[in-house]
């Protein structure tokens, strides 16, 4: 290409990009009105863990070294969240995490010093799929009272999809508005 050609391409580029720019700079001032309302849920899924899918034969909920757990590198991923959550300057109420040990230790590294409640509707249904209406219905029924509270609740791969018929990445997720009884997904995180 020749220089010519090379100024005009770079002259036209930052038009190109506005309108890319452009929705996130809108996305990320109503992200943080919804925030301010109140009402909204992050619902995520564990940071990444040792390899493998489910859980070795024989886990125990009670035994956090029968499971599939956090990596070095999910830690690591699990306190990056957390600071990026902190650096948004986002309001939780309140944090929630499934009883699995990868969850709990999740939210624990991605809020520091706050208090984590097991809610067991956030449980993973992996390896008992009949339970996973019951399991989604009571999770929507525990969002439908948020009311004006913000919460984190992480949680599994299933019960995202589930609830949200999308999938989402081991450290991603879904931003929920909890209004008049229904979940609206505001966007993915993280937010891109």
């Amino acid at each position: 290409m020749r220089r010519r050609d090379l100024l005009a391409a770079a002259s036209v580029l930052p038009l190109a990009l506005a309108p890319v720019l452009q929705p996130a700079a809108q996305e990320a001032a109503a992200l943080e009105a919804a925030f301010a309302a109140g009402g909204v849920a992050l619902l995520l899924r564990h940071a990444l863990t040792e390899p493998g899918i489910g859980d070795p034969p024989g886990y125990r909920l009670d035994d956090c070294r029968s499971q599939r757990n956090l990596s070095a590198e999910g830690r690591a991923q699990a306190e990056r969240l957390g600071q990026e959550l902190r650096a948004r300057r986002w309001r939780f109420d309140e944090v929630r995490s499934s009883r699995w040990c990868r969850c709990v230790d999740t939210a624990r590294l991605a809020f520091p010093g706050r208090e984590v409640e097991v809610l067991e509707a956030l449980n993973s249904f992996f390896d008992d799929r009949g339970a996973a209406a019951a399991r989604t219905a009571a999770l929507r029924g525990w969002l439908a009272q948020l009311g004006r509270r913000n919460a984190a609740l992480i949680t599994h791969q299933v019960n995202i999809a589930a609830l949200t018929n999308t999938g989402a990445a081991m450290g991603e997720g879904v931003i929920l508005r909890v209004a008049a009884g229904e979940l609206r997904p505001l966007a993915r995180w993280p937010v891109r």
